[in-house]
């Protein structure tokens, strides 16, 4: 089951409402399971280069399964293995805040990603969204880093 491009346009106007209040122009990739964008936001005054990091960070949210900052004790324990691994999609895998697996009744359906705040704030508006739009946040190891 993949997210439906409703529900994409709702997270990234969900998003988009969460940085205006914090006065940061970000961009938002929503994509499915597989990693292909669904929706995209690029919000006025967002730098250009943020489209490809966002769409990067939910594309390693949603393919590797765990939020992409849990990736980063992987890259730093196996920096080689890791820089291998993360050019074989059709997007690179990033160990960086800011991309969280959209997680429904157990199941992941796709991954989101924002880019344009710090690596916190980023992370922080990916989580306030999702979890404000009823998603699941409930992933073990990510759960008990973040303690």
């Amino acid at each position: 089951m993949n997210i439906s491009l409703a529900d994409a346009k709702h997270l990234a106007d969900a998003a988009r409402a969460r940085a205006e209040a914090i006065n940061k122009p970000v961009t938002i990739a929503v994509v499915d399971t597989g990693g292909f964008l669904v929706a995209l936001e690029r919000m006025d005054g967002a730098r250009p280069l943020q489209p490809s990091i966002a769409t990067a960070k939910a594309y390693s949210a949603a393919i590797m399964q765990r939020p992409s900052l849990m990736l980063k004790g992987w890259a730093d324990s196996q920096p080689g293995f890791f820089a291998q691994v993360a050019r074989m999609g059709h997007h690179p895998i990033v160990a960086t805040d800011g991309g969280v697996p959209i997680k429904r009744a157990g199941a992941i359906i796709g991954g989101l990603g924002v880019a344009g705040g710090t690596g916190p704030e980023d992370q922080q508006i990916c989580e306030e969204v999702l979890r404000g739009l009823g998603y699941e946040l409930d992933f073990e190891q990510f759960n008990r880093i973040r303690k």
